[in-house]
């Protein structure tokens, strides 16, 4: 295939916001055997590892992490990367290391298989959380011997959790860092510095991102702040085609906007509210789905859980297992993700219902 196809730089908005990133292309086999000689590299004589979802949570516990430490080198991981990050440690981290895992909620046991082998080879494995966690999964982590904190979904992200828990007195600048990435991670929007984060967490390389709040906080530099309004331009456009393809579906007490396209799916959501829908999905051209709830919905985890995948009460993720082959995706891009959306608004039906007093009965 010619590299010109995949080519983002090429494309229309139009195009862009129904088709993948180039990196979506490159089989996952090739992708995992550079990500393993490059995890390999990152371990080689680190004291400190740190695995985290390369989000602006995540990264502001690296961040934290490095302050209190000196040291913590960054394995990033999404939610459907950790156990190859798990793994990975446990094959090539040094005896001797501390190993933390921040912002990351396990979907299934596979997902920590490699726990056992890890707290045997290293000398400390510590996992800061704030997402919602399946008894039984947190009992298995336990019992491997991991140090697991998991904060309140709906009141704290994992920055707040990794300041409180890790032994260091930190300056009043790692508090309001904290304060801004729950902002965003929490949905709450009361401080303008907090789309600012996340925006720059998504369009900068890890490393770029922990320097810049290392040294300036969450009031990035002059320089930073020129750049988003750089890449701006196109996400507002994106943002854009998306709301306009929205749908609004009735599903039982709740009005969901439905839609599609390569997009910043919070302030999608976020449109979708002011059109009066209770919870929004942005169903993504990867295949994955963002579920985001309001005051009125709470229970985006519920849904997302279903649909292989989690989250909080008002901010979930997923991708239904719906995808056999490239036909499927071929599908799946003409119709807007026809097949993914309808998956995700069964979840939303099967919800069982709530009483007066918010307990759950069958519908």
């Amino acid at each position: 295939m010619d590299d010109w196809l995949i080519d983002d730089d090429r494309l229309s908005v139009g195009r862009k916001s129904v088709l993948p990133g180039e990196g979506f292309f490159f089989p996952d086999s090739f992708e995992e055997e550079q990500a393993e000689a490059e995890a390999a590299e990152t371990l080689a004589g680190a004291g400190v590892v740190v695995i985290a979802d390369p989000d602006a949570d995540g990264l502001a516990c690296t961040a934290l992490i490095r302050e209190a430490h000196g040291e913590g080198a960054l394995l990033p991981a999404g939610p459907h990367e950790l156990q190859e990050a798990l793994a990975w440690t446990a094959e090539y981290a040094e005896p001797d290391a501390t190993v933390f895992v921040c912002d990351l909620c396990p979907d299934s046991e596979s997902d920590v298989d490699a726990l056992p082998d890890l707290t045997a080879r290293v000398e400390r494995v510590v996992w800061f959380d704030h997402h919602q966690w399946d008894d039984e999964l947190g009992a298995t982590v336990d019992e491997t011997g991991v140090e697991r904190t998991v904060g309140e979904s709906d009141e704290v992200c994992t920055a707040d959790v990794a300041l409180v828990e890790l032994d260091h007195e930190f300056e009043e600048r790692w508090a309001d860092l904290a304060a801004v990435t729950r902002d965003h991670d929490l949905w709450i929007r009361d401080d303008e510095r907090s789309d600012d984060l996340a925006d720059f967490s998504y369009w900068s390389e890890p490393e770029e991102y922990i320097d810049a709040v290392a040294e300036h906080g969450a009031d990035l530099s002059p320089e930073v702040r020129e750049f988003l309004a750089e890449q701006r331009v196109e996400k507002e456009a994106l943002i854009e085609k998306a709301v306009e393809r929205a749908e609004m579906r009735e599903i039982g007490e709740w009005t969901v906007g439905v839609t599609y396209g390569r997009c910043s799916q919070n302030e999608v959501a976020e449109a979708l509210r002011e059109r009066g829908s209770d919870a929004a999905v942005i169903v993504k051209p990867a295949g994955s789905a963002s579920i985001r709830g309001t005051e009125n919905f709470e229970r985006a985890h519920e849904v997302a859980q279903q649909v292989n995948g989690g989250g909080h009460p008002k901010a979930a993720g997923c991708k239904p297992d719906i995808y056999d082959d490239m036909m499927d995706y071929a599908h799946h891009w003409t119709t807007r993700g026809a097949v993914a959306k309808q998956a995700i608004i069964d979840a939303f039906r099967r919800l069982p219902e709530e009483d007066d007093e918010g307990v759950e009965t069958e519908r």
